[in-house]
Protein backbone atom coordinates (compact mmCIF):
# COMPACT_ATOMS: atom_id res chain seq x y z
CA UNK A 1 0.00 0.00 0.00
CA UNK A 2 1.35 3.41 -0.99
CA UNK A 3 1.29 6.48 1.25
CA UNK A 4 -0.74 9.52 0.23
CA UNK A 5 0.55 10.90 -3.07
CA UNK A 6 -0.34 14.39 -1.83
CA UNK A 7 1.86 13.83 1.22
CA UNK A 8 4.70 12.57 -0.98
CA UNK A 9 4.45 15.60 -3.25
CA UNK A 10 4.46 17.92 -0.22
CA UNK A 11 7.48 16.14 1.29
CA UNK A 12 9.43 16.55 -1.98
CA UNK A 13 8.64 20.28 -2.11
CA UNK A 14 9.64 20.83 1.53
CA UNK A 15 12.90 18.89 1.00
CA UNK A 16 13.68 20.84 -2.18
CA UNK A 17 13.05 24.25 -0.59
CA UNK A 18 14.24 23.22 2.87
CA UNK A 19 11.24 25.20 4.09
CA UNK A 20 7.62 24.43 4.96
CA UNK A 21 6.63 28.01 4.20
CA UNK A 22 8.08 28.13 0.69
CA UNK A 23 6.76 24.64 -0.11
CA UNK A 24 3.28 25.69 1.04
CA UNK A 25 3.42 28.76 -1.21
CA UNK A 26 4.40 26.60 -4.20
CA UNK A 27 1.59 24.11 -3.53
CA UNK A 28 -0.94 26.83 -2.69
CA UNK A 29 -1.72 25.43 0.77
CA UNK A 30 -1.18 26.75 4.27
CA UNK A 31 2.06 26.18 6.13
CA UNK A 32 0.22 24.17 8.78
CA UNK A 33 -1.39 21.97 6.10
CA UNK A 34 2.03 21.22 4.58
CA UNK A 35 3.39 20.39 8.04
CA UNK A 36 0.45 18.06 8.77
CA UNK A 37 0.93 16.20 5.48
CA UNK A 38 4.62 15.61 6.16
CA UNK A 39 3.79 14.48 9.71
CA UNK A 40 1.26 12.00 8.33
CA UNK A 41 3.92 10.63 5.96
CA UNK A 42 6.38 10.21 8.84
CA UNK A 43 3.73 8.39 10.87
CA UNK A 44 2.96 6.14 7.93
CA UNK A 45 6.64 5.31 7.37
CA UNK A 46 7.35 5.22 11.12
CA UNK A 47 10.63 7.09 10.62
CA UNK A 48 11.49 10.80 11.06
CA UNK A 49 12.16 12.52 7.74
CA UNK A 50 13.19 15.93 9.14
CA UNK A 51 14.93 17.22 12.22
CA UNK A 52 13.04 20.31 13.38
CA UNK A 53 15.10 22.87 15.30
CA UNK A 54 13.27 26.09 16.17
CA UNK A 55 12.97 27.76 12.73
CA UNK A 56 15.32 25.36 10.90
CA UNK A 57 14.62 21.97 9.38
CA UNK A 58 17.06 19.41 8.07
CA UNK A 59 16.59 16.06 6.36
CA UNK A 60 17.50 13.02 8.41
CA UNK A 61 19.53 10.21 6.84
CA UNK A 62 16.26 8.36 6.18
CA UNK A 63 14.81 11.57 4.76
CA UNK A 64 17.71 12.02 2.32
CA UNK A 65 17.36 8.41 1.18
CA UNK A 66 13.60 8.72 0.68
CA UNK A 67 13.91 12.11 -1.01
CA UNK A 68 16.18 10.66 -3.72
CA UNK A 69 13.67 7.91 -4.43
CA UNK A 70 10.73 10.31 -4.50
CA UNK A 71 12.55 12.88 -6.66
CA UNK A 72 13.61 10.27 -9.23
CA UNK A 73 10.11 8.78 -9.33
CA UNK A 74 8.44 12.17 -9.83
CA UNK A 75 10.96 13.00 -12.56
CA UNK A 76 10.08 9.77 -14.36
CA UNK A 77 6.34 10.48 -14.07
CA UNK A 78 6.87 14.00 -15.41
CA UNK A 79 9.04 12.78 -18.28
CA UNK A 80 6.52 10.06 -19.14
CA UNK A 81 3.65 12.54 -19.09
CA UNK A 82 5.48 14.94 -21.41
CA UNK A 83 6.41 12.03 -23.64
CA UNK A 84 2.84 10.80 -24.04
CA UNK A 85 1.54 14.28 -24.75
CA UNK A 86 4.29 15.04 -27.28
CA UNK A 87 4.00 11.67 -29.01
CA UNK A 88 0.77 12.64 -30.77
CA UNK A 89 1.15 12.30 -34.54
CA UNK A 90 4.69 11.02 -34.06
CA UNK A 91 6.09 14.21 -32.59
CA UNK A 92 8.43 14.40 -29.63
CA UNK A 93 12.00 13.43 -28.86
CA UNK A 94 13.48 10.07 -29.81
CA UNK A 95 16.22 9.04 -27.38
CA UNK A 96 18.81 6.61 -28.75
CA UNK A 97 21.34 4.77 -26.61
CA UNK A 98 24.34 4.49 -28.90
CA UNK A 99 27.58 2.55 -28.94
CA UNK A 100 30.00 5.49 -29.24
CA UNK A 101 32.17 4.42 -32.19
CA UNK A 102 29.34 2.74 -34.10
CA UNK A 103 27.28 5.89 -33.68
CA UNK A 104 30.05 8.24 -34.75
CA UNK A 105 31.25 6.24 -37.76
CA UNK A 106 28.12 4.52 -39.04
CA UNK A 107 24.83 5.93 -37.74
CA UNK A 108 25.41 9.68 -37.37
CA UNK A 109 26.47 10.16 -41.04
CA UNK A 110 23.14 8.58 -42.08
CA UNK A 111 20.89 10.55 -39.71
CA UNK A 112 20.43 13.61 -41.96
CA UNK A 113 18.20 11.52 -44.23
CA UNK A 114 16.05 10.55 -41.23
CA UNK A 115 15.77 14.17 -40.06
CA UNK A 116 14.89 15.30 -43.58
CA UNK A 117 12.11 12.72 -43.75
CA UNK A 118 10.88 13.38 -40.19
CA UNK A 119 11.64 16.98 -39.17
CA UNK A 120 8.94 16.78 -36.48
CA UNK A 121 11.07 14.33 -34.43
CA UNK A 122 13.93 15.66 -32.32
CA UNK A 123 16.85 13.29 -31.69
CA UNK A 124 18.61 12.81 -28.38
CA UNK A 125 21.68 10.56 -28.75
CA UNK A 126 23.26 9.18 -25.59
CA UNK A 127 26.53 7.29 -25.33
CA UNK A 128 25.48 3.93 -23.95
CA UNK A 129 27.35 0.62 -23.91
CA UNK A 130 26.84 -0.82 -20.43
CA UNK A 131 23.97 -2.90 -19.09
CA UNK A 132 20.83 -1.97 -20.99
CA UNK A 133 18.15 -0.30 -18.84
CA UNK A 134 15.59 1.67 -20.86
CA UNK A 135 13.97 3.25 -17.78
CA UNK A 136 17.16 4.28 -15.98
CA UNK A 137 18.80 5.63 -19.15
CA UNK A 138 15.51 7.15 -20.38
CA UNK A 139 15.98 5.87 -23.91
CA UNK A 140 13.54 4.49 -26.49
CA UNK A 141 15.92 2.38 -28.57
CA UNK A 142 19.53 1.28 -28.38
CA UNK A 143 22.26 -0.09 -30.62
CA UNK A 144 24.04 -3.01 -28.99
CA UNK A 145 26.53 -5.72 -29.92
CA UNK A 146 25.67 -9.21 -28.75
CA UNK A 147 23.45 -12.17 -29.49
CA UNK A 148 19.96 -10.66 -29.50
CA UNK A 149 18.89 -11.84 -26.06
CA UNK A 150 17.96 -8.61 -24.25
CA UNK A 151 14.93 -8.92 -21.97
CA UNK A 152 11.68 -6.96 -22.46
CA UNK A 153 12.82 -5.76 -25.87
CA UNK A 154 12.41 -6.28 -29.60
CA UNK A 155 15.80 -7.17 -31.10
CA UNK A 156 16.39 -6.56 -34.83
CA UNK A 157 19.75 -7.76 -36.24
CA UNK A 158 21.51 -5.00 -38.16
CA UNK A 159 24.83 -6.44 -39.31
CA UNK A 160 27.52 -8.89 -38.43
CA UNK A 161 31.15 -8.00 -38.02
CA UNK A 162 34.26 -8.80 -40.07
CA UNK A 163 37.37 -8.33 -37.94
CA UNK A 164 40.66 -7.21 -39.51
CA UNK A 165 44.19 -6.71 -38.17
CA UNK A 166 45.41 -3.12 -38.54
CA UNK A 167 48.47 -1.13 -37.53
CA UNK A 168 50.33 2.07 -38.25
CA UNK A 169 52.38 2.09 -41.49
CA UNK A 170 55.40 2.86 -39.28
CA UNK A 171 55.26 -0.64 -37.80
CA UNK A 172 55.37 -2.16 -41.27
CA UNK A 173 58.49 -0.10 -42.05
CA UNK A 174 60.23 -0.92 -38.77
CA UNK A 175 62.54 -3.71 -37.62
CA UNK A 176 59.77 -6.31 -37.49
CA UNK A 177 57.36 -5.88 -40.44
CA UNK A 178 54.15 -7.87 -40.12
CA UNK A 179 54.40 -10.40 -42.94
CA UNK A 180 53.10 -13.56 -41.23
CA UNK A 181 50.84 -14.51 -38.35
CA UNK A 182 53.91 -15.45 -36.31
CA UNK A 183 55.40 -11.98 -36.82
CA UNK A 184 52.60 -10.58 -34.65
CA UNK A 185 54.49 -12.04 -31.67
CA UNK A 186 57.06 -9.26 -32.10
CA UNK A 187 54.47 -6.56 -31.43
CA UNK A 188 52.22 -5.43 -28.61
CA UNK A 189 48.60 -6.35 -29.22
CA UNK A 190 46.01 -3.69 -28.33
CA UNK A 191 42.89 -5.01 -26.64
CA UNK A 192 39.29 -3.79 -26.38
CA UNK A 193 38.38 -4.08 -22.69
CA UNK A 194 34.79 -5.21 -23.30
CA UNK A 195 36.04 -7.97 -25.64
CA UNK A 196 39.04 -9.31 -23.72
CA UNK A 197 39.16 -12.57 -25.68
CA UNK A 198 39.14 -10.99 -29.13
CA UNK A 199 42.71 -11.86 -30.02
CA UNK A 200 42.36 -15.44 -28.80
CA UNK A 201 39.24 -15.79 -31.00
CA UNK A 202 41.14 -14.37 -33.99
CA UNK A 203 44.17 -16.70 -33.59
CA UNK A 204 41.90 -19.74 -33.24
CA UNK A 205 40.01 -18.72 -36.39
CA UNK A 206 43.21 -18.55 -38.47
CA UNK A 207 44.58 -21.77 -36.98
CA UNK A 208 47.47 -20.29 -35.00
CA UNK A 209 48.14 -21.15 -31.35
CA UNK A 210 50.89 -18.85 -30.03
CA UNK A 211 52.52 -19.74 -26.74
CA UNK A 212 53.13 -16.15 -25.66
CA UNK A 213 51.65 -12.80 -26.62
CA UNK A 214 52.81 -9.26 -25.87
CA UNK A 215 49.90 -7.17 -24.59
CA UNK A 216 49.64 -3.49 -25.28
CA UNK A 217 47.08 -1.11 -23.75
CA UNK A 218 43.52 -2.21 -23.02
CA UNK A 219 41.02 0.45 -24.08
CA UNK A 220 37.31 0.84 -23.45
CA UNK A 221 36.01 2.13 -26.79
CA UNK A 222 36.78 1.28 -30.40
CA UNK A 223 37.60 4.90 -31.24
CA UNK A 224 40.33 4.74 -28.58
CA UNK A 225 41.63 1.50 -30.09
CA UNK A 226 41.68 3.12 -33.55
CA UNK A 227 43.64 6.13 -32.30
CA UNK A 228 46.06 3.91 -30.37
CA UNK A 229 46.77 1.90 -33.54
CA UNK A 230 47.25 5.07 -35.62
CA UNK A 231 49.67 6.37 -32.96
CA UNK A 232 51.76 3.20 -33.24
CA UNK A 233 51.04 1.83 -29.75
CA UNK A 234 50.60 -1.64 -31.18
CA UNK A 235 48.55 -3.84 -33.49
CA UNK A 236 44.76 -3.79 -33.21
CA UNK A 237 41.78 -5.93 -34.13
CA UNK A 238 38.89 -3.85 -35.44
CA UNK A 239 35.61 -4.24 -37.32
CA UNK A 240 36.36 -3.56 -40.97
CA UNK A 241 33.54 -1.06 -41.46
CA UNK A 242 34.98 1.15 -38.69
CA UNK A 243 38.43 1.48 -40.27
CA UNK A 244 37.70 1.53 -44.02
CA UNK A 245 38.35 5.28 -44.24
CA UNK A 246 41.54 5.06 -42.16
CA UNK A 247 42.91 2.31 -44.43
CA UNK A 248 41.88 4.22 -47.53
CA UNK A 249 43.63 7.42 -46.44
CA UNK A 250 46.78 5.59 -45.28
CA UNK A 251 46.46 6.24 -41.54
CA UNK A 252 46.28 2.46 -41.02
CA UNK A 253 47.30 -0.59 -42.99
CA UNK A 254 45.83 -4.08 -42.88
CA UNK A 255 48.69 -6.57 -43.38
CA UNK A 256 46.49 -9.66 -43.91
CA UNK A 257 43.66 -10.13 -46.43
CA UNK A 258 41.86 -12.53 -44.08
CA UNK A 259 38.72 -11.36 -42.34
CA UNK A 260 37.37 -13.20 -39.29
CA UNK A 261 33.73 -13.14 -38.29
CA UNK A 262 33.19 -11.52 -34.90
CA UNK A 263 31.47 -13.43 -32.08
CA UNK A 264 28.17 -11.58 -32.32
CA UNK A 265 26.26 -8.96 -34.28
CA UNK A 266 24.92 -5.43 -33.99
CA UNK A 267 21.25 -5.12 -33.03
CA UNK A 268 18.64 -2.43 -32.88
CA UNK A 269 17.10 -3.04 -29.46
CA UNK A 270 13.67 -1.45 -28.95
CA UNK A 271 11.93 -1.11 -25.61
CA UNK A 272 8.87 -3.39 -25.78
CA UNK A 273 6.92 -0.85 -23.73
CA UNK A 274 7.60 1.89 -26.32
CA UNK A 275 7.56 -0.12 -29.52
CA UNK A 276 4.17 1.26 -30.63
CA UNK A 277 5.02 4.92 -30.17
CA UNK A 278 4.89 6.57 -33.64
CA UNK A 279 8.39 8.08 -33.43
CA UNK A 280 9.86 4.70 -32.42
CA UNK A 281 8.06 2.87 -35.22
CA UNK A 282 9.24 5.26 -37.93
CA UNK A 283 12.84 5.18 -36.71
CA UNK A 284 12.89 1.39 -36.54
CA UNK A 285 11.46 1.15 -40.05
CA UNK A 286 13.93 3.73 -41.40
CA UNK A 287 16.98 2.09 -39.81
CA UNK A 288 16.10 -1.38 -41.12
CA UNK A 289 15.63 0.11 -44.59
CA UNK A 290 19.21 1.46 -44.41
CA UNK A 291 20.45 -2.12 -44.46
Amino acid sequence: MLPSLNAIRTFEAVARHNSFTRAAEELNVTQSAASRLVRSLEEYLQVPLFVRQSRRIELTDQGRFYNELVRDSLDLIEAGTVELISSKAGKGTLSIGMLPTFGTRWLVPRLPSFQEAHPEIALNIISSDGDLDFVKERIDVAIRFGHGNWADAICDPLMGEDIVVVCSPRLMEGEYPIDSYESLLNHRLIRHSTRPNGWEHWFRSVGVHPAHLQWGPSLEHFFMVIQAAIAGLGVALLPSFLVEDDIRNGALVSPFPVRVSGPGAYYLVTSAAKSELPRVKVFRRWLLEQL
